[in-house]
């Protein structure tokens, strides 16, 4: 109790610095689509990390963005580390913010990505210089690795993130909570995209149209047989969110196409709508149908390592006088990565609502809570040997 106490006075005094850091992070507007853009808020990152203790650097990736990773100056070589997660690109545009701008007002922060997630970094950079105050050295050594391709797929990313869970104790991730009740994200869904290309004949519809072998007809076939994968009951869902195809209306289409959205609970879940998937077999005589794609982010699954996890959130919570709850999220974070390779909890940061949309915001008062509980986390010891799996 007593450390809970001490973080929670210090993290008190430090809530308007955290204010106006947030702000900060949020003005230096960082899109995924504008790899360029990404430098002023990592530099903003790094200065109190390295303030915190900890040597930063920059990685390069594939694509043209950078990604940031951080580690204490002191860390032991060979001991366990702890990844802290999270990502610095938004969907928001340069020049949002002119139309939407930052306010801190009324107990809440209102911005273009300070729900998602510039709220869950400034937590982040202000944990681990609660813990650098107050002389606090976790046994675990935490690990800071912040992607600018998460909104986007983490294409780039996402190898070093593999490599980093691979080696870790553990995963927090720093995405925004389940909510405005400020729900952890102890599960979330896998997310796959996959498009149906039906190829045709060509024929003119008035003329001579037995000749052709209409894409558009097989493809109405196999939207029916997508939607039919469907399981409400499991938490399985399959949309066709957009279609198009044909050259007029007097003429049979040789050519048609949809796009697919997958979101599955469970990995043998993914399996099984995947390959029905792409088994599709066209029923129309003269008409192929090709499919690609794949669910590229399987599932964030309650695994036992994981339940161990959040226990001990719950139990740290109770310590700050913090009701903790719990939920599955329908999206996909880098936490699904990280979930295959080590214990896992998302939605550490921040309590608000609005992601993605014009009206997100955060609770200050509850940046402060939620910090003191990662910091709290990041102070736990090293799992058992027989806890890891």
């Amino acid at each position: 109790m007593g450390m809970a106490r001490d973080l929670s006075d210090y993290l008190c005094e430090h809530r308007r610095a955290m204010v106006r850091f947030l702000e900060r992070l949020a003005l230096a507007e960082s899109p995924s689509s504008e790899p360029g853009r990404q430098g002023e808020v990592l530099a903003l990152l790094s200065g109190p990390l390295a303030e915190a203790g900890y040597r930063v650097r920059r990685v390069p990736g594939r694509r043209g963005g950078w990604h940031l990773y951080a580690r204490p100056s002191g860390r032991r070589p060979g001991g366990p580390v702890q990844l802290l997660l999270g990502h610095c690109d938004t969907v928001w545009p340069v020049g949002t913010a002119r139309g939407m701008p930052i306010v801190a007002g009324d107990g809440v922060v209102r911005g273009p990505g300070v729900y998602d997630m510039k709220g869950g970094l400034t937590q982040m950079v202000f944990a681990l210089r609660a813990l650098r105050a107050l002389g606090l050295e976790p046994s675990v050594a935490p690990v800071v690795f912040v992607n600018s391709d998460e909104e986007v797929g983490s294409r780039d990313s996402t190898r070093h993130i593999r490599r980093l869970s691979r080696v870790a104790e553990r995963a927090f991730v720093m995405e925004p909570s389940l909510g405005i009740s400020g729900r952890l994200k102890t599960a979330r869904k896998g997310v796959g995209r996959f498009s149906v290309v039906v190829r045709g004949q060509a024929a003119h519809a008035g003329l001579d149209p037995g000749r052709g072998a209409s894409a558009i007809l097989e493809l109405s076939y196999m939207i029916q047989a997508l939607f039919a994968l469907n399981d409400p009951a499991r938490g399985v869902t399959v949309n066709v969110g957009t279609i198009d195809g044909g050259l007029g209306p007097n003429v049979v289409a040789p050519q048609s196409r949809a796009v697919v959205d997958v979101r599955v609970p469970t990995r043998a879940d993914a399996r099984r709508v995947e390959e029905a998937i792409l088994n599709l077999a066209p029923v129309t005589p003269g008409a192929k149908v090709v499919v690609e794609g794949g669910v590229g982010r399987p599932p964030m699954e309650p695994t036992p390592r994981n339940r161990r996890l959040w226990e001990a959130a719950r139990r740290l919570g109770e310590d700050l006088g913090l009701k903790l709850e719990e939920g599955l999220a329908g999206g996909a974070s880098d936490g699904n990565t990280a979930s295959l390779f080590t214990a896992t909890l998302d939605g550490l940061g921040a309590v608000g609502d609005g992601a993605h949309a014009s009206h997100e915001f955060v609770y200050a008062d509850r940046m402060v809570e939620r910090c003191a509980l990662l910091a709290l986390l990041v102070m736990e010891p090293p799992l058992g040997r027989g806890e890891r799996r």
